[in-house]
Formats: structure tokens, sequence, C-alpha cells
């Protein structure tokens, strides 16, 4: 990065902070490139974690590198973009200094949060404890190791000797997990597991309302229902989850729902940290925003992707994040030259979810809609394009074709996830010889 700097030390040039690392601040600093700014990503992870594929990861179709992008891979493209790795705690938006927990302080000239947000519970009971989330790379990681725990488990009839998975949540994270573990199933578990009748795993989508996928249009709702009752998804809608056990989840009439694995596809909050951020709050704890996506009675701080809350509400989807930062990288370089700033207008490009290979919904803006193989094919081509890194799109493209191809997804196994070891101590436990000195 460059680093202009007078002889008390202070930076010469205005110095932009972006914290999160997701669509909205990457958007951001492309936005800045040519600017004549020094910027600076702050992210509590290293690497950008592509979560329209999160899924794929979760159930053994991705490697989670292969929908990973190492953050300081940014400043190779950028020379005026630099990266520090940790928490935001503290905004002193009086002193225009923002503070990391391992006590650094940052100065800005202009602060925008794009942190994302993380998994809310609606309170449910037990459901932290008990159900796994799919917001984070780790996450989906766990939700992959127990998945094939529980299928080895089945294998050696260990315990119930099914797998029962359960999806709480209706919109396309859920309806797109339940489609690829009916996938996954019907298919690549079938040589891998032959112990297994495939009628002991069964899938079953919980949703409070009546149709699947309320934001698109009616026809795109029955279709995604229908295909996935075709493959074999057991949906309960209009049902809501009252509790979480350890052995499946107890619905709000009362009847309950065996299962190995829970796994929650529904809601979001801001992270617990925001709320010591002085910012105003709203619904979930997200950040409201005025209509140039400048945060309420805050100057020089911006807000933008799914941890904004903005009058007219829009969707927590990737076009809203990455028009957003875009938007902020445009209105910090007209607050900067001393211009007033431009509301936000948000271009609808369409939305699409997956339901499993060849069956995909697709709605643009001008209402037309789109189902079936050619939909799907379009999902792939606007997913593989919109990964971060050549490297990512050539990997992820290639486990898409072993995955998907007809003649060889019959027989495609799963990238296997990590399985519980036999032994008490797990393969850390040294044998004898292991621990004595050669002669």
């Amino acid at each position: 990065m460059s680093d202009d700097r007078t002889t008390d030390g202070r930076a010469t040039r205005p110095h932009v902070v972006v914290v999160g690392g997701g669509f909205a601040g990457i958007a951001t600093m492309r936005a800045l490139k040519d600017a004549d700014v020094d910027i600076t990503l702050v992210d509590r992870h290293v690497y950008n974690m592509f979560q329209p594929l999160m899924y794929q990861v979760a159930t053994g179709g991705l490697n989670a590198g292969d929908v990973t992008y190492f953050l300081r891979s940014l400043r190779s493209k950028q020379s005026n973009a630099d990266f520090r790795h940790g928490l935001l705690t503290t905004v002193r938006a009086d002193e225009r200094v923002i503070t990391l927990r391992d006590g650094e302080e940052i100065s800005y000239d202009a602060l925008v949060l794009a942190n994302g947000v993380n998994t809310s519970y609606f309170g449910t009971k037990g459901a932290y404890e008990f159900a796994y989330s799919m917001y984070s790379r780790s996450q989906a990681l766990r939700i992959r190791d127990e998945l094939f725990t529980q299928l080895e488990n089945a294998a050696a009839s260990v315990g119930s000797g099914e797998v029962r998975v359960v999806i709480v949540g209706g919109g396309s994270t859920g309806v797109e997990m339940a489609g690829a573990l009916a996938e996954l199933r019907d298919q690549a578990l079938k040589d891998a597991y032959p112990e297994i009748d495939a009628s002991s795993i069964t899938i079953t989508l919980v949703h409070r309302s009546g149709e699947l996928l309320k934001p698109f249009a009616p026809r795109l709702r029955r279709y995604a229902a229908k295909v996935l009752r075709k493959r074999g998804v057991d949906l309960r809608l209009d049902t809501g989850v009252e509790e979480v056990t350890p052995d499946g989840v107890r619905t709000a009439s009362g009847e309950f729902i065996p299962a190995e694995l829970v796994v929650w596809a529904t809601g979001v909050a801001a992270h617990a940290e925001v709320a010591g951020w002085g910012v105003p709050q709203t619904h979930g704890g997200r950040i409201q925003v005025n209509d140039d996506l400048t945060v309420k009675g805050l100057d020089r701080i911006f807000a933008a992707g799914d941890i904004a809350a903005t009058d007219e509400a829009l969707a927590q989807l990737a076009q809203p994040a990455i028009q957003g930062g875009e938007h902020i990288g445009e209105q910090i370089q007209r607050m900067l030259a001393g211009k007033p700033l431009k509301p936000f207008e948000y271009h609808d490009k369409g939305t699409m979810a997956t339901v499993g290979t060849n069956a995909a919904v697709v709605q643009l803006p001008n209402g037309f809609t789109m189902t079936g193989p050619v939909a799907w094919l379009l999902w792939v081509f606007v997913h593989i394009t919109s990964l971060l890194g050549n490297g990512n799109r050539l990997s992820t493209l290639t486990h898409f074709f072993v995955r998907y191809m007809w003649a060889l997804r019959k027989r495609a196994i799963p990238i296997v996830g990590d399985v519980r070891p036999v032994r008490p101590n797990g393969d850390r436990a040294p044998e004898k010889w292991q621990t004595e000195k050669a002669e």
C-alpha cells in the first residue's frame, strides 16, 4: 500500500477503513481502486467465503478451498489497499478512531461497516445448543463432518441405524440444502454406503410459512416444492419449531420429529459486538442507515450489505450488497471532494435458487421467470463467474462437472468429511514404537 506520511507520522492521503471482506466490503474497495486514498480492510477472518455455495461445502460437493479466497490477495490487484486481521470492538465517531480486540487503534476519514450478520435462532429453545447453522466456513465443515459421522454410524448399525436430517427454514438456503442432500442420498451414497438402505436416510424441511421461497413468484414457489417432494424431501409447511433437542425437533403443535442432524437455515441477526459500536440498531440488531447509506446520526460512517437496514427493505442477497458497496465507494469520493451525497438506487438484476441438478428457479426484474435445466445452467454460470479468483472458478467448475454431468454423477463420490476417530484419544495418541528412540 502506498503510505505517504508527514514528518509527524500522519497519513497525507485520506484513510478509508472497510470492516468486512464480504460482497459489500470488497465492492467498496474496488470502487476506490483509482481514488487518491489509502484503504484498510478489516475482517475477523483472513478469507472471503462465497456464501451462496456454502451448502455445497456442507454436503460434500465442494472443498472449502474452492469457495474461499485469501483476502490479502486483493492487495496484489489494488496498490492502495491493506489488510488487518482483527475484530472491531469500539467506534469513537467523534475522534474518527476504531479499536480492534487486540487493542490496535486505527484512525479513519471514512468508515464502512460491512461485516455481515450471524444466525438468529429467534429464542427457540435448544436451537443454539443442538442445531447447526451455516454462516461461516467452519460451520459448513461441521455440518459436513457430522453428516459423515452419522453415515458411518448408520453403516455400522450404531444407534438408530438411520440418518435423519431436519432443515429448519424454507428460504433459498434451506431449499438448496434440501435438494443437495436428496441428490447425495439418491446418487453418490449408493456406491459409497451400500450397507445403508436409502429409505433410512430421510430429509425433512420444516418451514413456518405455507410456501417456500417467499421472495419468488408463486409459480416458482410451487415448482420448488414439487421438485423437492419428487426427490423425496418431506415438506412440513405451516409448521413452526418450538424446541430443538439432541435427537430432533419439537414443532409448535407438539409433534416430535426425530433427527440425527438439525440444520438451522433461517433468520439473521447482527453479531453481538455491534451493540458496542454506538450505532443505531433496529430489528435483529442491524444498523440503521439513511437513503445514501450513511449511518443515521453519525458523520463519515457508512454501512452496506446484510448488516445495513434501509427504510425501504432490500433482500439480503449478493446484488444489493455489491451495489451498496459500489455506491459507498462513489459517495466517499464525493464526500472527500466536498460534493453532496446521492441516495442509493438499487437496480434489481433478478434472483435465483437451485433445487438440484437440472432444477432451478430464476426471476428477472421484468417479471420473466424460468425453471428447469436452462435455469439451472444459468445458475451454474452466474455462481462460477461470481467467485473471486480464477483458481476458485476452475476448481469449482471441475467439481461441478464431476458431480453433475450425467455420465459421471451416478458414481460421483462426495468430498468426504472428517469422522470422529475410533480410538478414544484420536490419531494424536502415539503408538509405542513412535516414542522409542531408534538405535
